[in-house]
């Protein structure tokens, strides 16, 4: 019966209702719409027309921060949305993904820069392994502090784009590692490494610094020079030993005599490795008994005391020999003697022989080789045991005292070549037992008093100990808590109590004053380990500052201790003891400049204002007065005479160097233009810079530091008034 009810017909496309008019019908009534089979389905009801302040029915582009926390939808409206309006509370907008993305990325930036900057400024206050791990940790993010610190060089050499070391130069100088290829070509070869307490480096930290400015990326900084641009000495010329030297060869004795008396008056108390008596008495045998036929190692030494006195003759007015012979005289030697170094088992006379030979090298300008040579000299005397004390029947006690003294020559002469190369010296990191030199004279060894002092060891450094103590502090014998037996080794000596007053007796001499000098080289070897190597471990400014104050009190006790007649060069003008008091003056300075020289460094690279008073500020201070007073020793331009014949000729430019690089540190980088104190450094830098022009005109090596010296002054000095000299 259903069949006979009529239905409309209804194409096949209008069977489903139109999807946007359905679209706005609700789901329920959708449904009972599309499965009602009844005629008369319901009609749907459109909803009301959405008001005219409301927005189209498509997305906005942004919502608010509200809807899109509750993810409602938001109308878009600026600056406050309908829900926001409605619900009464503040509507915002945030930024857009890529905004925030930006606004992000700047953030992160300013705050990588504000921790690099933060690096600069407490690097050097880290110990090594945390400065070993900031350092791997930039290297391993590619990351460079900038802007640059004042120190743009570590006393290693490395270069710029190699990232912290070289830049945040510690204060310390520590150095454990170095980044530049000595071995590149001839002229870094010839120079070598150089250490931190070098005046070398000194300089090149200086220049590199002054070059480049503060400012400059690390990028735009092109390759260093290698650091022996700076070096003024003459190692890169060659020394040619000709093979046609006549070995049997000497001057005639007039100048034989002269020579071996000026080697004695102006070397021989400074560096006895000689017994001058033993020598002078195989001297005279050798020129006046025709028979004689001596060993080629005394010839050796012989030809070496020639050379020496003949290089210092050149420097002076002496007119009794030619100057050019200083060089065949050490070529004789050297084929006598030296070129069997290393197939030789060393004595005693090869020892000298090496010595000797290192210090001609030094008087020369060739302070690398020099620095070898010495090194070698060392090694046969630690193969001899001289650095032991020896108490062996087989020798007499004078030359037993002979062995010591030319263990303490080299330790001297070490220590002069390792404050020039700023090495690490061989002599004071070896176990020694060697007694310190007696104060007294070769001529007094029968003396009886003289005799007791050698032979007692307990009297002996008692005696040495009430020398070198601090004045006002009772001396100690060091021996004095152990059993005098196990003490000496020898039952036959028996311990004796020193007549300390002894030491007030003394008369000074040329030995008192050796043994003056070994002290004080001590005292800088310890420094030295302390401010500058100290194991390889970098430390806290504060310690290093700590160890810079120690040491600078123990350097001026050293100075209240010594005698009177060997003190006050400027004012005492007496002939007596002036080459003492002028050689241990220039070692008192020097001691002092290299333990003191990092206060100005760390102010000079510090960023922030240093405080006046303040303990760093203070030791700077001193230095660059004794630095100033070091230029003080010399006399008027023209006297050179005084520089080679009253002076340590051999490091007196090493002295004045030290002085003078000192000086420019702290006016090209610390002192304000058109003050006392600027004008006080301007006239010691003058008078430094016109003395080494004085001496340019005898010695190659003051010849290069004049140039040096007047290339930063010149370039760097405007605002001081110093242009081109």
């Amino acid at each position: 019966m259903s069949g006979n009810f009529p239905f409309p017909e209804y194409s096949k496309n209008d069977s489903t209702p139109n999807r946007d008019w359905v679209s706005d019908y609700p789901r329920s009534t959708l449904g009972s719409f599309e499965t009602s089979n009844h005629l008369n389905a319901k009609v749907a009801i459109p909803r009301n027309t959405p008001s005219s302040s409301s927005t189209t029915t498509g997305r906005v582009s942004r919502a608010c921060e509200n809807c899109r926390e509750q993810k409602a939808k938001c109308s878009g409206h600026h600056p406050v949305c309908h829900r926001c309006q409605d619900a009464g509370v503040q509507c915002s907008y945030g930024d857009r993904k890529r905004e925030k993305m930006v606004k992000q990325l700047t953030e992160l930036s300013s705050k990588v820069e504000s921790l690099e900057t933060l690096l600069c400024d407490i690097y050097h206050a880290l110990d090594a392994s945390s400065a070993r791990q900031v350092d791997q940790r930039l290297r391993d993010l590619n990351l460079h502090p900038h802007p640059l610190p004042n120190s743009t060089l570590a006393s290693s050499q490395q270069a710029p784009s190699d990232a912290i070391d070289s830049l945040l130069a510690i204060p310390t100088g520590v150095v454990d590692y170095t980044e530049e290829d000595f071995n590149r070509n001839d002229k870094v070869q010839a120079m070598g490494f150089v250490g931190d307490h070098s005046e070398i480096a000194w300089l090149y930290r200086l220049k590199r610094s002054l070059d480049h400015g503060n400012s400059t990326p690390i990028k735009e900084i092109p390759e260093p020079p290698a650091i022996s641009s700076m070096n003024y000495f003459e190692d890169e010329s060659e020394i040619s030993v000709p093979n046609t030297v006549d070995l049997a060869r000497r001057p005639p004795q007039h100048i034989a005599d002269k020579l071996v008396e000026n080697y004695f008056h102006v070397l021989h108390s400074a560096f006895p490795i000689l017994g001058k008596a033993l020598f002078l008495n195989q001297y005279r045998s050798f020129y006046s008994n025709p028979s004689v036929r001596p060993g080629k190692r005394w010839l050796a030494v012989l030809n070496l005391v020639f050379a020496i006195a003949t290089r210092h003759a050149s420097l002076t007015d002496q007119p009794q020999t030619d100057y050019s012979e200083h060089s065949v005289y050490f070529a004789r030697a050297w084929k006598l003697s030296g070129s069997k170094i290393l197939l030789d088992h060393p004595d005693l006379q090869q020892t000298q022989v090496e010595g000797l030979a290192a210090f001609y090298l030094l008087s020369i300008g060739q302070v690398n080789r020099s620095w070898r040579t010495v090194g070698v000299a060392i090694r046969s005397a630690l193969a001899m045991g001289l650095n032991l004390r020896s108490e062996t029947d087989s020798i007499t006690h004078f030359s037993r005292e002979l062995r010591y003294r030319v263990w303490w020559a080299l330790y001297l002469l070490d220590t002069v070549l390792c404050e020039m190369t700023g090495r690490a010296s061989i002599a004071a990191h070896t176990f020694c037992t060697t007694p310190l030199p007696v104060p007294f004279l070769e001529e007094d060894r029968e003396d009886e008093r003289v005799v007791q002092m050698v032979t007692n060891l307990g009297a002996r450094s008692a005696f040495s100990t009430s020398l070198l103590s601090h004045p006002h502090v009772p001396p100690k014998d060091p021996l004095a808590s152990k059993d005098p037996e196990q003490s000496l080794g020898k039952d036959k000596h028996v311990e004796q109590k020193p007549d300390l007053t002894a030491a007030e007796n003394l008369t000074p001499n040329a030995s008192l004053c050796f043994l003056y000098a070994v002290d004080l080289a001590q005292l800088l070897q310890r420094a030295v380990d302390a401010v500058y190597i100290s194991s390889l471990e970098r430390q806290s400014w504060h310690e290093v500052e700590a160890e810079i104050s120690t040491f600078n009190t123990h350097a001026d006790n050293w100075l209240l201790r010594l005698p009177m007649e060997f003190q006050s060069p400027a004012s005492d003008t007496s002939q007596e003891f002036a080459q003492q008091r002028v050689s241990l003056t220039c070692r008192y300075y020097a001691t002092k400049m290299i333990i003191l020289q990092p206060c100005i460094r760390h102010l000079s690279q510090t960023s922030e204002a240093s405080t006046p008073g303040t303990l760093c500020e203070s030791m700077a201070a001193i230095c660059v007065q004794i630095a100033g007073q070091m230029l003080d020793l010399l006399p008027g331009t023209g006297d050179t005479n005084w520089l080679h014949c009253v002076a340590p000729w051999w490091c007196i430019l090493h002295n004045v160097m030290q002085a003078t690089t000192i000086l420019m540190t702290e006016l090209l980088t610390r002192t304000t233009a058109h003050t006392l104190e600027a004008a006080s450094i301007i006239t010691k830098l003058k008078r430094a810079i016109a003395w080494l022009h004085e001496m340019s005109a005898r010695d190659e090596s003051s010849r290069r530091a004049w140039i040096i010296c007047t290339e930063i002054v010149s370039r760097h000095g405007s605002r001081f008034g110093l242009g081109p000299v």
